[in-house]
C-alpha cells in the first residue's frame, strides 16, 4: 500500500500541474492575436527559474522523484510560455525580456548548478539549492498580496480570481502535508506560507463576495441612470431645436403678412408702365372704359 506521503505528493503533483497549465488559455489568445498585448513576461520567467531550481533540487535528493516530476513538467510548460512570449512581444519588450531570460534562466541558473556540482559536497548542495528554492517559492506565494490589498481597499473580489486562490490553498496544503511527513523544511516552509496566504485569500473572498455583487449592481444602476439622463437630454435638445425651427417659420410668415402694400402711386405707375409698353394696335383695342376701370380699382 502506498504511503500517505506518496499519496499527498501525487495530489500535489496534480494540483501544481493544473496551476502550471492555467496560462495555456492566455497564450492561445496571444498566438491568435499574434501579440502579447498588455501581458507581462516576468511571472513566466521567474516561474521558469523556480521550477528549474526545484527540479535540480529533486535530482539532488534521494527521495525527490515527486519533486522532479511536477517541477520538470512545470519547467517544460514555462519554456514554451517564455518562447511564445518572446516571439509575439513588441520589439522593446522582447529585447528586455531576452536580457532577463539570459541573466536569470541561463546565467544565474547555470552558475548555481556549476557551483553546486563543483564547489559543494554532500548535504551542503541540498541546503544551498533548497534555500534558493524556498526563497523563490515564498516570493511567488507572496505575489497575490497586492491583490489582497486591492480587495480590502476596493471591497471587491473582482481582481482576485477565486479558483486561483482556491488552488493555491490546496497546493499549499498538499505540499505542506507531504513535507511534514518526509521532514523536508525547504518544501514545507514556503508551502506552509502559501497555505496560510491561500486561506487568507479565501476568507477575504467570503467577506467581500456579497459586497462585490452589491457594488456591481449599484454601478450598473448608476450607468443605467446616466444613460437615461443622456437620452432625456438629447430628446430635450431635439424638442428645443424643433421649437426653434417652428418659431423661425412663424416669424417668416408673420413677416410676410406684415409687409406694407405698395402705395397707390406705385400701383398707378406700374399700370401706366404696362400701358405704355403696349403696341399701337393693342392701344387701339384698349377702350377708355378699361382704362377708367383700372383707375377706379387702383383708387
Amino acid at each position: 500500500m502506498a504511503s500517505l506521503s506518496f499519496i499527498l505528493g501525487i495530489i500535489g503533483n496534480v494540483i501544481s500541474i493544473l496551476m502550471f497549465a492555467s496560462p495555456i488559455k492566455t497564450f492561445k489568445h496571444v498566438v491568435k492575436k499574434k501579440s502579447t498585448e498588455n501581458y507581462k513576461g516576468l511571472p513566466y520567467i521567474t516561474t521558469l527559474l523556480s521550477t528549474s531550481l526545484w527540479t535540480f533540487y529533486g535530482l539532488l535528493k534521494t527521495d525527490g522523484l515527486l519533486v522532479v516530476t511536477v517541477n520538470g513538467a512545470g519547467a517544460a510548460l514555462h519554456v514554451i510560455y517564455v518562447i511564445l512570449f518572446l516571439i509575439y512581444a513588441p520589439k522593446n519588450v522582447k529585447v528586455k525580456s531576452m536580457k532577463l531570460v539570459g541573466a536569470v534562466n541561463i546565467a544565474f541558473l547555470g552558475a548555481v548548478i556549476i557551483v553546486t556540482l563543483l564547489a559543494l559536497r554532500g548535504d551542503t548542495r541540498v541546503t544551498l539549492v533548497g534555500l534558493l528554492c524556498a526563497a523563490l517559492t515564498i516570493g511567488m506565494y507572496a505575489a497575490p498580496l497586492s491583490a489582497m490589498r486591492t480587495v480590502i481597499k476596493m471591497k471587491s473580489v473582482k481582481y482576485m480570481p477565486f479558483f486561483l486562490s482556491f488552488f493555491q490553498f490546496l497546493n499549499g496544503a498538499a505540499w505542506t502535508g507531504y513535507a511534514v511527513l518526509i521532514k523536508d523544511y525547504y518544501i514545507g516552509v514556503p508551502n506552509g506560507i502559501g497555505f496560510i496566504l491561500g486561506s487568507a485569500q479565501l476568507i477575504l473572498y467570503m467577506i467581500y463576495r456579497n459586497k462585490s455583487t452589491e457594488s456591481d449592481e449599484k454601478t450598473k444602476e448608476e450607468e443605467e441612470g446616466s444613460a437615461h439622463l443622456v437620452r432625456g437630454t438629447i430628446q430635450m435638445q431635439d424638442l428645443n431645436e424643433n421649437d426653434q425651427e417652428t418659431n423661425m417659420k412663424n416669424r417668416s410668415l408673420n413677416k410676410g403678412n406684415s409687409l406694407p402694400k405698395p402705395p397707390l402711386a406705385r400701383q398707378y405707375s406700374q399700370n401706366l408702365t404696362k400701358t405704355l409698353s403696349l403696341s399701337p394696335h393693342e392701344l387701339e383695342n384698349l377702350n377708355e372704359n378699361d382704362i377708367e376701370k383700372g383707375f377706379k380699382e387702383n383708387h
